[in-house]
């Protein structure tokens, strides 16, 4: 069992007191993603959009309890977001700030890169965005067919491509554009892309789930990047290339299956709040929820204090990212269950926790993708494959 210290116990509850104050927009939001921007003064968005900043620029970090928190390790993004998904998934992942950009820019960045990133983060609410799932080839990299080539003078590169689901992408001002700049492991790239540059678009696009991020459709035509928003450029080849690649997600990838940790979460005590008096059996079933949500939460920790230890070492949080996509999605369905036949009409909340729970599962690599990491880490013996689907 992983049981969190004093410092973290306090950044849980500090996260805990702001996703309560989310709860209560959640429905208007879903209804109306712009309804966002109505609250955006809410600490669970204002303060949020000026963490995962790096101390070196970030001089007014989190305090709770005399502690700093800038929620630059894995375990603390762990602890805090599954907070903020239990609040609301869809408000939390529209807040500005960069809660994913900010993890490949501090990894692949340059220092003039990451203070010119994180400072405009700091000066005023920014909404940024992180364009890797393309249309019909989702976000396998090797089938990636969003380029980045240089120009003949060699002083600006052009982006041509196509990504879909990316969230904020309606709202943001800047982003990452992951991209192909050639063939093999090493020809992967991302570039800092600002919005308002010629030739690039972006529409809304309908989803069941998580309305508030706003999913959009972005279009790449010719968009001009100069060569020192390349991220990456101060690397060697294969650090910038697959390495870094797999380094970024491996560090992102325990936030987002807390996620899946925190929806479930959220359903398990809307059943326990207000099913009323049950039977032994639905008492039994109720109890079994939670001790599978303890028993991911418990997977998703390990993965998150692994990729802390050592951000290439990503095979536990792909394992953790399977489960939590899974979790959310049967948890939200059984908590449905307690309500009988007109549970999605009688419990517009928990309707709305069930849509959401199945975004999980597409952010950030589905299953099958995540599947094959976990593989790897077998094969090279990396974990106890047992113990890890046990748990």
């Amino acid at each position: 069992m992983i049981e969190l210290d004093r410092r973290l116990t306090l950044l849980r509850g500090q996260a805990h007191e702001w996703a309560a104050q989310m709860r209560p927009h959640a429905l208007e939001v879903d209804r109306d993603p712009e309804a966002v921007i109505r609250i955006v003064d809410l600490p669970a968005l204002s303060r949020v959009g000026t963490l995962q900043i790096p101390p070196e620029f970030n001089p007014d970090p989190l305090v709770v309890g005399g502690e700093k928190f800038y929620l630059m390790s894995a375990l603390e993004r762990v602890v805090f977001f599954e907070e903020g998904a239990w609040g609301d998934l869809g408000i939390m992942l529209a807040a500005p700030g960069a809660p994913m950009t900010g993890i490949a820019v501090d990894t692949l960045g340059s220092p003039r890169q990451r203070e010119l990133f994180f400072g405009r983060i700091l000066e005023r609410p920014t909404w940024t965005f992180f364009a890797l799932t393309e249309p019909e080839v989702g976000s396998d990299a090797a089938r990636m067919r969003t380029r980045l080539e240089g120009s003949a003078d060699g002083a600006t590169a052009r982006l041509n491509g196509a990504k879909r689901y990316v969230g904020n992408a309606v709202r943001a001002q800047m982003g990452v554009v992951f991209a192909r700049t050639g063939p093999g492991m090493f020809g992967l790239g991302a570039a800092l892309v600002e919005t308002d540059t010629p030739g690039f678009t972006a529409v809304a696009v309908d989803t069941i789930g998580v309305r508030g991020a706003q999913l959009g459709a972005i279009g790449l035509a010719g968009v001009e990047v100069d060569r020192d928003r390349i991220l990456g450029s101060h690397l060697s080849p294969t650090r910038r290339g697959m390495w870094g690649w797999l380094k970024t997600f491996n560090l992102l990838r325990p936030a987002v299956a807390t996620m899946g940790v925190g929806v479930a979460r959220a359903a398990f005590e809307y059943v326990r709040e207000h099913r009323g008096a049950m039977s032994a059996d639905e008492r039994w079933r109720l109890d079994r929820i939670g001790r599978r949500i303890e028993a991911v939460r418990q997977l998703v920790r390990a993965a998150a204090i692994a990729v802390d230890h050592d951000p290439s070492d990503g095979h536990l949080a792909s394992a953790a990212k399977v489960s939590a996509a899974r979790l959310a999605e049967q948890v939200t369905l059984e908590a449905l269950g307690f309500f009988g036949p007109g549970a999605r009409l009688d419990h517009p909340l928990l309707e709305k926790l069930a849509r959401d729970a199945r975004a999980v599962e597409y952010m950030e690599g589905t299953r099958n993708i995540q599947r094959l990491s976990v593989f790897a880490g077998v094969v090279k013996g990396r974990f106890d494959p047992g113990r890890s689907a046990g748990r």
